[in-house]
């Protein structure tokens, strides 16, 4: 039976609003204090904040006091690189248009704190000192929340030492006073090493949460200190990362893909894990040994396996997983040929006696093909627990069918499958409606046969 979605009338919840807050054309909006205005218009982007300035006298210089900063056109400039047949002469003209705006809004800005400040676009080593001026500006006003996105256009990463006091010639290197007040960071395509990391930490005994991407010059990094606050920590594609040590007290997540050793010590508080399995450097087993100080404490895996075909001819490795009592939550995300038996990966779900929720994300590079044949693939048995099963990358093949009646067969308190159909990253499938017609597969085939106690919604 189909899950049913909601639908809200917007329309008619707006008109409802309107005759509250509207009485007589009285303007009740604008009378209320400056920082409840401020404090809604940082919701809004940059452009939309300043438009409300045309409203009446009371809100023209209102935005300019909004403490959340956020340029971010790297979406926009994609769209239009994708439509243009000069994207590099393009580049070069959206760059200088960003930098404009950016300065205009900087120009124009009064509030004395910053809570949030985004630079999100494609910028290379010539707008270091336009760069490092912004950041003057928001370290000035106490930023708590620095994301800077340099985009990936330019196939040149961006120098991280705009990020070191430029005052401290010859001195030892330091951070710029402002990363003190910083709460997240988020650093995007900034060419950094392990120590450029590990000085930043040093230098934000209030850091929460550190995002680093794309950071090519990264091979070793320590995140070790017991008086760190850091909660969340993310490294990501940094093609030479080598090895990653963490002893942080208060780490309740970790995100860490290409790497070849973790070294987890000290992390009473781990609780979620996203990690990537690369065939070429590391099993699935040595995976599970590296978290063995904390394995038993998470709730959250997930795990991303490059190459599945690889990983599930090998299923002695599938067998062999600790016992993972307080985990609720499995992720697995893996690309394949697709046509490869998705039913091994069940072999997870048997380690793990509390699964509540399993999340298979499927990217599959081709048409379906007759499956594989694998002798004693897996063990089956119930699942007592597990009420929620989301396959991402469904299309109706035969080893679809045959996961999901594995799940329907085994998981006794069953409440919920969730299918999306998106998945297909093959240049074979452009062109081709993939997920129209794994909707109406799934739709065919599964309606049939899922209970009726199970919620089943097609995406």
């Amino acid at each position: 039976m189909g899950g049913k979605r909601l639908r809200i009338d917007t329309n008619f919840q707006l008109k409802k609003c309107a005759k509250k807050r509207v009485v007589g054309n009285y303007d009740r909006i604008s009378q209320l204090p400056d920082d409840i205005l401020i404090d809604i218009l940082s919701f809004l982007s940059i452009n939309e904040a300043a438009r409300t300035s045309v409203l009446s006298s009371r809100w023209i210089n209102l935005w300019k006091h909004t403490p959340s900063l956020n340029f971010d056109a790297l979406s926009a400039l994609r769209n239009k690189i994708q439509e243009s047949s000069d994207w590099r002469n393009l580049l070069k003209t959206e760059r200088r248009n960003y930098r404009r705006w950016v300065n205009s809004v900087l120009r124009s800005h009064k509030s004395t704190t910053l809570k949030e400040f985004i630079i999100r676009f494609d910028l290379n080593n010539s707008y270091k000192s336009s760069i490092a001026q912004w950041l003057d500006f928001a370290f000035a006003r106490q930023v708590q929340t620095l994301e800077l996105d340099l985009g990936i256009y330019s196939n040149c990463l961006f120098s991280g030492e705009f990020l070191y006091d430029r005052r401290s010639v010859g001195a030892p290197k330091s951070m710029v006073v402002g990363f003190k007040s910083l709460k997240s960071l988020t650093l995007r395509y900034i060419d950094m090493t392990g120590g450029d990391i590990e000085c930043i930490l040093h230098n934000c005994p209030l850091l929460e949460q550190l995002v680093v991407h794309g950071a090519e010059r990264m091979s070793n990094l320590e995140v070790c200190g017991p008086s760190l606050v850091l909660k969340h920590l993310e490294i990501v594609n940094c093609e030479d990362f080598i090895s990653l040590k963490v002893s942080a007290p208060k780490l309740t997540s970790l995100t860490v893909k290409m790497f070849e050793e973790l070294l987890l010590e000290h992390v009473p508080m781990l609780t979620e894990v996203s990690l990537r399995c690369d065939s070429c450097s590391i099993s699935i087993k040595r995976v599970f040994s590296q978290l063995s100080c904390c394995i038993s404490q998470l709730k959250v895996l997930c795990l991303e396996l490059i190459c599945l075909q690889y990983s599930i001819e090998q299923p002695i490795e599938l067998c062999e997983f600790p016992e993972m009592p307080k985990l609720n939550k499995l992720v697995i995300k893996c690309c394949a040929t697709g046509d490869e038996s998705l039913v091994r990966l069940t072999a997870f779900m048997r380690a793990f006696p509390y699964l509540e929720e399993f999340v298979l994300k499927y990217e599959w590079d081709s048409l379906p093909r007759e499956d594989k044949v694998m002798k004693n693939a897996i063990i089956r048995s119930p699942h007592n627990h597990l009420k929620v099963f989301k396959f991402c990358g469904y299309y109706g093949r035969t080893i679809d069918v045959e996961l999901l009646s594995y799940i329907l067969g085994n998981c006794v308190v069953l409440e919920k499958i969730i299918v999306d159909s998106s998945g297909a990253i093959s240049p074979e499938t452009d062109g081709l409606d993939v997920e129209q017609t794994a909707r109406k597969n799934a739709k065919e085939y599964l309606e049939p046969h899922v209970p009726h106690h199970v919620q089943l919604v097609i995406l």
